[in-house]
């Protein structure tokens, strides 16, 4: 194979945005702390030219809109070479990250609807990467390796997993995928290039109080590779790219601890998630950390641990042709043949009640409780004033789940919901990679690897190692299994075309698995092809005006000033006059915030050894009166910190008047006074 991996910087604006993950309104973007990136991997048979990308990037899920604009770039650049069906491009899903990139109405509306910057960073970020993997192809080898993950995860909803028939449990030792896949990539002389780990975890040790974009508990993992493998370099520099990929990881959470009702301490872990006093909006899961920072290290350290340990042992090459089947396909009028007399049909897309009361991992507003079979009157009144009622066709094809919001017969000002989705199988010799539209159960994902694993071996394609990629291309919520539909809790409300969901997508994937094992990919109808709406910037935000300094300050001055000096484990910490930071975003791509400086004595000059991609740094922005703001950076430093003098600095960009209508953005930067850290 040819081989090639890059890293590009895709955070975007980290202030005013609301976050993609909770779906709550007032969780705004205020601060950094960790950037996000988009990892690319490219694999190529030069002999039979075929390619195949696989990207995974720090964000909460791809957006069809994301994908639609990604493909037009890739296609001016490459022409043919790379398209909808050779490139996977698949979210991490932390929750954490700017939203704002979806064109689908029912998004807008947590999202303060679609934010040019935010869209346009990840769109860039995601062909950098690319672009950087490209240019960066050499000869190269495969090898795979698998292993289990211990404490890191537990089911969310347990009361629906325990409705899968008790025959099909019995086969597994646990109620989530404890298993990690890791692809580990070197060049023909044996130098590392990179890895790809797939696992099902859900990046939500942050919880929804948090306002600092960063990667969650899988970013931090990435951290953790590429630190230890970039010696020497920042955080976001250097050749090694380590990507932690999501997986099914519809009905797995991160917060091992479990749920507990945050009033009284006791545990809330029943069928309706809710708490004695106070309802389901009490019940909220805990980490093993004793805070959401500590338990995003404790799980992402976890998960790299792991991770090195199979990619240092793994020996097993891959080998073997390459491949890739794409569809696009219909899913809200999908027939699936269930057995010679039996059919059924997917339907429009519609969210459930208990949709709206989320998970322990993140409640929901209003105190609705999962596991809601009947509608609520006074809900449901409020929806048919505002939205219109459901149609009875809507209404029984999605049975047991009473309708909250049947977006799929929701057209203004545009759809609310994608009806054309992709499906999509990329084969790297002995390893198949679905990407699957949204976030499969614990229980679906089974099914699926399964079902096309047995297609694969039918076909005379033995021992395929079949991994799931979740988030990828258009996303589409949740896929539960038919008997955890019936339940009706959060991830089934939200497999938005019914009860036979996953039974199409077996089906689907089936199909491609089968047309890659026969060679028959372009024999594979395309699809409808999928809609890119006419909406370029449509956004709640506030606009970015002129701002001001405090009188007799300037931008970047000083206003609270570090101590003289720190040791290790203590919080160094300086305020700055500063500037909102969307308008740093809207200037330049990789905008650095902040750096931590050590003075060197030999060179009698100042050197930066972090950056604001450190998960040791945290920059906080907040608005005040009168246009000022101010900016906080803090260093939390580390255990082992090279005793020395420090100093830490910012670096934004200002809105200034010019001509009455005209502005410009004035970069400027500050610096705190110098401080000593002692030996401990």
């Amino acid at each position: 194979y040819l081989v090639g991996v890059g890293r590009a910087d895709c955070t975007g604006p980290v202030a005013q945005v609301p976050l993609m993950g909770y779906a709550k309104p007032e969780q705004v973007g205020g601060g950094l702390l960790s950037r996000l990136y988009s990892r690319a991997f490219i694999v190529a048979d030069p002999e039979r030219a075929k390619r195949v990308v696989f990207v995974s990037a720090d964000i909460g899920m791809v957006s069809q809109r994301l994908r639609l604009e990604v493909l037009q770039k890739l296609r001016s650049k490459y022409g043919e070479l790379y398209g909808q069906h050779n490139v996977i491009l698949s979210g991490t899903h932390t929750h954490s990250g700017p939203g704002g990139y979806f064109q689908y109405t029912l998004f807008w509306i947590t999202s303060k609807g679609l934010i040019k910057p935010a869209l346009s960073s990840i769109v860039n970020g995601i062909v950098k990467s690319i672009d950087i993997a490209h240019e960066n192809m050499k000869r190269g080898r495969l090898f795979i390796n698998r292993g289990t993950v211990e404490n890191s995860q537990i089911n969310r909803s347990p009361f629906s997993y325990l409705e899968n028939p008790e025959s099909e449990r019995n086969r597994y030792s646990s109620n989530t995928d404890k298993e990690m896949v890791v692809l580990k990539m070197v060049d023909e002389d044996g130098h590392e290039l990179g890895l790809i780990s797939w696992f099902a975890v859900h990046p939500v040790s942050m919880n929804n109080s948090n306002h600092l974009v960063n990667s969650d508990n899988v970013g931090y993992a990435s951290y953790l590779f590429e630190q230890e493998k970039n010696k020497g370099m920042l955080p976001g520099e250097g050749s090694f790219v380590a990507a932690f990929a999501s997986s099914n990881l519809g009905d797995v959470s991160p917060n091992t601890r479990g749920p507990f009702c945050a009033n009284t301490g006791e545990s809330c872990d029943n069928p309706q998630s809710s708490c004695p006093v106070g309802g389901a909006a009490m019940c909220m899961a805990k980490g093993p950390g004793n805070d959401m920072f500590e338990s995003t290290r404790i799980i992402g350290q976890n998960l790299y641990l792991k991770a090195k340990e199979l990619y240092e042992k793994a020996s097993q090459e891959v080998t073997g042709p390459l491949s890739s089947a794409h569809q696009w396909v219909n899913m809200s009028d999908v027939s699936v043949e269930l057995n010679a007399t039996h059919t059924v049909k997917t339907c429009k897309p519609a969210l459930g009640h208990s949709f709206a009361a989320g998970t322990i991992d993140g409640v929901g507003a209003f105190n609705f409780t999962q596991g809601s079979v009947e509608g609520d009157p006074f809900w449901d009144q409020i929806r048919d004033q505002l939205l219109g009622e459901p149609s009875n066709e809507t209404k029984a094809c999605h049975k047991p789940k009473p309708i909250l919001f049947s977006t799929g017969e929701m057209t203004w000002p545009h759809p609310w919901h994608p009806d054309i989705v992709d499906v999509q199988i990329a084969a790297i010799g002995s390893l198949a990679i679905l990407a699957v539209p949204g976030e499969f159960t614990t229980m679906s994902g089974r099914r699926l690897r399964e079902a096309v694993k047995r297609e694969f071996d039918s076909h005379g394609t033995r021992g395929m190692n079949v991994v799931i990629a979740g988030l990828c291309n258009v996303y589409t919520h949740y896929i539960t299994t038919y008997e955890e539909y019936q339940v009706q809790r959060y991830e089934a409300a939200s497999t938005i075309y019914g009860p036979h969901t996953l039974s199409a997508y077996i089906q689907l994937y089936r199909g491609l698995a089968k047309a890659i094992a026969l060679n028959a990919t372009e024999e594979l109808p395309r699809g409808p092809e999928p809609p890119l709406f006419n909406v370029t910037s449509l956004t709640l935000l506030p606009a970015l005006g002129v701002e001001n300094a405090p009188a007799n300050k300037t931008f970047g001055d000083v206003l609270e000033e570090v101590r003289q000096e720190y040791r290790e484990g203590e919080v160094a910490e300086v305020t700055f006059v500063g500037a909102n930071p969307r308008n740093s975003a809207e200037n330049a791509t990789e905008h650095n915030f902040l750096t931590v400086e050590k003075y060197s004595n030999i060179s009698s000059s100042w050197h930066a050894v972090l950056n604001d991609a450190s998960w040791d740094t945290r920059f906080y922005w907040s608005k005040g009166l009168n246009r000022q703001s101010t900016v906080t950076i803090e260093w939390r430093i580390p255990a082992g910190a090279a005793p020395g003098v420090y100093r830490l600095r910012y670096f934004g960009h200002y809105k200034k008047r010019v001509f009455p209508l005209r502005t410009v953005t004035v970069p400027f930067e500050g610096s705190s006074s110098a401080f000593q850290i002692t030996a401990p």
